[in-house]
């Protein structure tokens, strides 16, 4: 890959090292503290307390980043929209969840209105300015479906149903930070074998910040992203498939998020259905954890296959191009 992918990733790592290090004491100081919930696993309970709205980190050296270095693309632009929004969405969150010194923040009403408005104008953002198609493009392959205008609803449930799944993902230290810098990676590889340098350079920033977070984020962890940086980090991810017009490539891509998702949907239907559970707790990686793996065990083997499933989506997808 070209060099100017190497220096942005390591600005964005850079840069959000250094705000963290600044950040921390800040949020210690304003009490922007993470509460655990009680019917979470036993062994997180130590971690009540730690700072949270760590994801402003990575939404600032993001930003920081794209602006010093004059990136001005329309995609670039739309993606930032989606992304920020979401880091504000998620934000609110947090800061009612540590004002009020609780586990809730955002009712699921208000948080679910907030992601429809921001994927709603997002869609129709790219479609007016980049022109996209009204189609779906079907993964390892060179066919389209056109849906008309069907497109937009499916925009809609591919933003909010992303954004959502990493959110769910964020459960473990490193866990979702790590697995979005291999999905963002794989994107920025995706871009520069399809020539669209200036989107790839703002996706590998992502992955700088991703990985700057992480040195603060791995176990044990002295900062959670909250959902300031999860749904940004989740929206993100969903805005890039739209672009790239790989939606359904993310399925396998970004394998960890549409299982840890999938586990919450399944334990919910199952429970309401027969009354009984699947997992022992939902997400998936909270299964693992209460079947006596280590965190630090799950985690490794979540980046593992997510890292997998990234890399044989990729090159699947690369062959057909």
């Amino acid at each position: 890959m070209e060099s100017n992918y190497l220096i942005y990733l390591a600005e964005a790592a850079i840069v959000t090292v250094v705000l963290g290090f600044f950040g921390i004491p800040l949020l210690k100081k304003l009490k922007a503290r993470q509460s655990v919930r009680e019917e979470g696993p036993k062994s997180h309970r130590v971690k009540s307390g730690t700072p949270t709205m760590g994801g402003i980190f990575m939404l600032a050296a993001s930003l920081v980043v794209v602006f010093f270095n004059k990136m001005i693309d329309p995609a670039v632009l739309w993606l930032l929209f989606l992304t920020i929004g979401h880091g504000i969405l998620g934000f609110l969150d947090d800061f009612i969840k540590a004002e009020k010194k609780r586990n809730l923040g955002l009712t699921a009403r208000q948080k679910m209105l907030g992601q429809l408005i921001l994927a709603g104008l997002f869609c129709w953002g790219v479609v007016d300015t980049l022109g996209l198609p009204f189609s779906i493009a079907i993964p390892f392959t060179q066919c389209d479906i056109s849906i008309g205008w069907f497109y937009y609803p499916f925009v809609i449930l591919v933003i909010v149903g992303t954004s959502n799944a990493v959110n769910l993902t964020d459960g473990l230290d490193g866990l979702a930070s790590g697995c979005c810098i291999i999905a963002f990676s794989a994107y920025a590889v995706y871009c520069y074998m399809t020539g669209v340098n200036d989107l790839g350079y703002f996706i590998i920033i992502l992955a700088g910040s991703c990985a700057g977070f992480l040195f603060f984020n791995y176990h044990p962890a002295k900062v959670f992203m909250g959902d300031t940086g999860s749904l940004a980090l989740g929206g993100a991810i969903a805005g890039i498939a739209v672009i790239t017009r790989t939606e359904l490539l993310l399925i396998f891509l970004g394998l960890i998020f549409v299982l840890e998702a999938l586990s919450v949907i399944i334990q919910v239907a199952s429970f309401q259905l027969t009354g009984k559970r699947v997992f022992k707790m939902s997400p998936l990686h909270h299964h693992f954890e209460l079947s006596g793996w280590s965190e630090v065990h799950v985690v490794w083997a979540f980046w593992f296959f997510e890292g997998l499933a990234a890399c044989l989506s990729l090159i699947l997808a690369i062959r057909n191009l």
